[in-house]
């Protein structure tokens, strides 16, 4: 199916809503020239491929991007720690890259920038990427509470 937009005008647009999204010239860190896309069927574009990889999917209700691993590791990359980035103790770190949520117990630093419902990058004091996921505070609730969840991870990096 057609979107009636040329591939680089999709690329462009993806691009744009990273930038605003992440903040600086994310987008072309995120979605190099070259990127593929599946459309959903009113002919919006919902996942964004890299290398036959997922880098990010569109959310349909707001427009915003949800991060896969391979974008998460684009992101992480670009971006100086600690933006977007919620640190957790070694002791769960291998749960963590595993998949399982990111608890407020387990956080020992966090963006103070980050509010609930963000896109974060879940890493080790090291600086080493565990998880993306979304998170369920803000970056200071993170680490002002001892219980519940910090941020549900969508996808762990092993």
């Amino acid at each position: 199916m057609s979107t009636g937009y040329s591939k680089n005008s999709s690329v462009r647009r993806v691009q744009a809503i990273a930038d605003f999204q992440f903040g600086g010239l994310c987008g072309t860190a995120l979605f190099p020239d070259g990127c593929e896309f599946m459309l959903s069927s009113t002919g919006r574009i919902r996942q964004i491929l890299f290398d036959g990889k997922r880098l990010a999917t569109v959310r349909a209700q707001d427009g915003r991007l949800t991060l896969g691993i391979e974008g998460a590791r684009r992101l992480h990359a670009y971006l100086p720690a600690p933006q977007y980035r919620v640190v957790v103790r070694q002791d769960v770190a291998e749960f963590i890259a595993q998949g399982k949520n990111v608890f407020a117990k387990h956080v020992i630093a966090a963006d103070p920038a980050i509010r609930a419902g963000d896109e974060v990058l879940v890493v080790t004091d090291n600086d080493q990427l565990l998880a993306c996921g979304t998170a369920t505070l803000s970056g200071a609730e993170m680490l002002a509470f001892n219980y519940g969840e910090a941020v549900k991870v969508r996808q762990g990096s092993e």
